[in-house]
């Protein structure tokens, strides 16, 4: 068991203490904590250890930066952000000075948006500098910079560390991107690219030199420039005859080659190498089923090593099989057998390793590889109250929709399931749905479930990520017809694969998944016993009146996936077809959801009120798109639990 030697910090957080399950059932509150480590990046020189840590802070769990020495694990620092405000990224710059990028919260349904904003602080804390956002006229060392008008991404730093980041800059208005080099001390910038281009990606040679730039254009169709030294200037590149367009990402020492992922016709993108000037190009990688979207850097450069396609179970590719970097990984590999081990960062001299473990049971351990010794020491582990020996298994599946498209899945079985028996089933869709997708690893929703005796189903239907941009434009202005038949096929697949009970099956999902969950019962209403929506929207006609609507980004986004056809939109909404749903159903919202806005859940309640099938009503004050609040997390999955038990007889 991989957690058995594990160092346990909780003294060092004053976290309350994790009750460990005695008896068969695994307490709720051991699901409701939420990973407590994120972002953990060594320092050049491997004397410092950066992380987030949820601290507990009144009724909740806040992101803390957290900075400690190694190997002794003394704290350094602890950083908590005003309120709502979150790190979502840590790089070191230097070996004391340490980089971060701001989010902001708006539920735990949601990952937590940036804000454009990026600061740097020394190791203990201290002189915390802002480097760019939009309140860079505040700053009375940069006031000569204004960035009201721009947002930035931290894109890097250069191989060799010398206390400068990169950083890319995109205008509000998405008029054009700009690439900088920024002193992460004294906050100075210099100007390396700009182009005419909103949200464009710079792809950097060896020597510093900004050789491509790729975005989406209007239509949200991938556009790549190349700089013409001759003209200095940006040279769109042309698509290939068969409509492909590449995306470097990376070039060899000499410069003369780069690495690319080549997409074409919509299908997933092969990992291609190719000579700048000829135009020669070698394919590496391939898949029919799923992009490369896994990737792990050499100790080296910025250049992956590694990759890997999330459809299934993650199988490692190696650019070199024969490199010190492959051979460590499949090293590591074989001693944590059944696991996925993700190499996080190197000391700067390679001679020490950060990674993690990861598989379906296991949320995650930390461990840190010292190549003078040739032993992997434990640092921390994810959800210390689970034990993942106590996890269920999640099984790849694969099947075939009604219209002949190959769908990809999971199935969680209950681990004390006996096999002579029908289970129960939980269908449970995933939020987005358009870029987003269930993967193989741990995932809450579905082992807490499992451990409640239930299958749990999960569908990456199409519109979903990880598979290509025309698998995931095939789900556009579908949500409620072949989205949903992808869904209730794989229903139909599990009953007749999976020893599935088709007399006990509900549906549960989160934001889009709530949706989901109740589009199910009103296109099959006799199929399932019941139906659970969380932070769900369900009416759409109301995704153009939100305050988000305002936004003419998003406006265009949800025209794109929705269309404006009322009559269309009516048919997809929920709330329009209460009639038809013929089960119980759960809802539970925060009211102060600015994603999925509280009218929809008033809407889907008042219209299942008016035909005589009052919901089961969680409304939440000051919660937002998922509940942060400890207590309130609790109150849903008890109020899931029981719900749930009531109506499939568990």
């Amino acid at each position: 068991m991989i957690r058995a030697t594990l160092l346990s910090l909780a003294c060092i957080f004053a976290s309350p203490a994790v009750t460990y399950a005695s008896d068969k059932t695994i307490p709720i509150e051991n699901f409701v904590l939420e990973d407590q480590y994120s972002q953990p990046k060594l320092s050049p020189d491997g004397k410092f250890l950066a992380l987030v840590v949820r601290m507990p802070i009144k009724d909740r769990y806040v992101p803390t930066i957290v900075v400690y020495s190694l190997p002794d694990m003394k704290q350094q620092s602890a950083v908590r952000m005003p309120v709502f405000e979150v790190p979502s990224q840590l790089m070191w710059a230097s070996n004391t000075r340490l980089i971060v990028t701001k989010a902001k919260e708006v539920g735990s349904a949601e990952q937590p948006y940036l804000t454009g904003e990026v600061f740097a602080m020394d190791y203990n804390g201290e002189h915390q500098d802002y480097l760019f956002g939009h309140d860079m006229l505040t700053s009375y060392r940069h006031a000569r910079y204004d960035d009201t008008g721009s947002y930035a991404i931290l894109s890097g730093t250069p191989n060799k560390k010398n206390g400068h980041i990169y950083v890319t800059a995109h205008t509000w208005k998405g008029e054009n991107t700009t690439f900088y080099d920024i002193d992460a001390k004294s906050g100075f910038r210099k100007l390396v690219a700009k182009i005419d281009l909103p949200d464009a990606t710079f792809v950097l040679q060896n020597n510093g030199v900004a050789r491509f730039a790729y975005g989406s254009d209007k239509e949200n169709f991938l556009v790549l420039y190349k700089y013409n030294d001759a003209k200095d200037d940006w040279v769109k590149v042309d698509r290939d005859d068969d409509n492909g367009i590449l995306s470097p990402f990376g070039f060899t020492e000499d410069d003369k080659e780069f690495y690319a992922f080549y997409r074409a016709n919509g299908a997933p993108p092969k990992l291609v190498r190719q000579n700048l000037e000829t135009g020669a190009r070698t394919v590496i990688f391939e898949s029919q089923d799923g992009s490369l979207d896994i990737s792990m850097e050499s100790y080296r450069s910025d250049l992956p090593f590694l990759w890997a396609s999330n459809v299934g179970i993650p199988k490692p590719l190696y650019l070199d099989p024969n490199s010190a970097e492959a051979k460590q990984h499949q090293l590591l590999s074989s001693k944590f057998a059944g696991n996925f081990v993700r190499f996080i960062n190197y000391t700067e001299d390679g001679s020490k390793l950060l990674f993690s473990v990861e598989s379906d049971r296991e949320p995650g351990s930390y461990f840190i590889f010292d190549k003078t010794t040739g032993r992997a020491y434990p640092l921390f582990a994810n959800r210390e109250s689970l034990d993942p020996d106590r996890m269920s298994e999640r099984r790849p599946i694969t099947y075939t929709s009604r219209d002949g498209s190959k769908i990809h899945g999971y199935l969680t079985t209950p681990r004390d399931h006996n096999p002579a028996k029908k289970m129960p089933l939980i269908v449970l869709p995933h939020g987005g749905p358009h870029g987003i997708y269930d993967d193989w690893f741990f995932d809450t929703n579905a082992q807490f479930l499992a451990s409640r005796g239930y299958g749990v189903l999960q569908v990456n239907f199409r519109g979903s990520g990880g598979r290509g941009q025309a698998f995931e434009r095939s789900g556009y202005r579908k949500w409620g017809s072949e989205i949903q038949d992808d869904i209730l096929d794989g229903v139909q697949w599990a009953i007749k694969e999976a020893n599935v009970d088709a007399d006990r099956m509900c549906t549960f999902g989160a934001s889009f998944g709530g949706y989901s969950a109740l589009m199910l019962t009103v296109r099959e209403p006799n199929l399932f016993k019941c139906a659970v929506g969380y932070v769900g929207v369900y009416d759409l006609n109301l995704m153009f009146t939100s305050e988000e609507a305002k936004n003419q980004r998003f406006l265009a986004t949800m025209t794109r996936y929705l269309g404006t056809d009322k009559e269309q939109l009516d048919a997809f909404s929920p709330a329009k077809h209460a009639a038809q749903i013929k089960v119980p159903v759960f809802l539970a919202h925060g009211m102060d959801d600015t994603r999925a806005t509280f009218n929809h859940a008033e809407a889907m309640r008042a219209a299942l009120i008016k035909v005589g099938r009052p919901p089961e009503w969680m409304a939440v004050p000051n919660e937002g798109h998922g509940f942060y609040n400890t207590k309130n997390r609790m109150e849903f999955y008890q109020r899931l639990e029981a719900f749930l038990a009531k109506h499939l007889g568990q």
